[in-house]
């Protein structure tokens, strides 16, 4: 069985009191996540508290959006969120992924993480042919810029 993990960390310039709300809440992922215009007709939902601990996020969207769910598992404000990811489409997966929030100089280095095993034949294949450290990690790096441009508007 193969195990993965991509992680990409970027330093935003504020404090990690201004970045965390928008990661600790799902409906505010709408401003920065590097997903949220693959496709326009995506079908969202929102379960459970609007942030922290039991914020559920649900999508369906094309072939290229998938399906799945996020849960808000762990929330330590304002150092670390994690989240249970699960996919049903177009492959059922869970991948567990945190953000953490570390003070770096006169801002926040904010490193997000996804990890995950390739438990089926199918993903094994794929695993083979795509490297999923460059695919999900080029999104890590544009969601991470964009939630560093969301936190700057905020500020000026």
């Amino acid at each position: 069985m193969s195990s993965f993990s991509v992680s990409r960390s970027a330093v935003i310039a504020a404090p990690a009191e201004e970045i965390y709300p928008l990661v600790v809440s799902f409906r505010e992922w709408t401003k920065w996540s590097p997903w949220e215009n693959i496709d326009p007709n995506m079908h969202r939902s929102y379960d459970g508290p609007v942030s922290g601990v039991g914020a559920t996020y649900k999508w369906k969207g094309n072939g290229r959006a998938g399906a799945g769910t996020m849960e808000i598992v762990d929330a330590v404000e304002p150092s670390r969120i994690g989240i249970r990811l699960d996919f049903t489409k177009p492959m059922k997966a869970v991948n567990p992924t945190t953000f953490t929030f570390v003070p770096e100089g006169a801002g926040t280095r904010v490193t997000w993480t996804m990890t995950g095993e390739n438990k089926t034949i199918i993903s094994r294949a794929f695993a083979l042919f795509m490297n999923m450290d460059k695919m999900v990690g080029n999104d890590f790096e544009k969601g991470l810029a964009s939630l560093a441009a969301v936190v700057a508007a905020a500020r000026a």
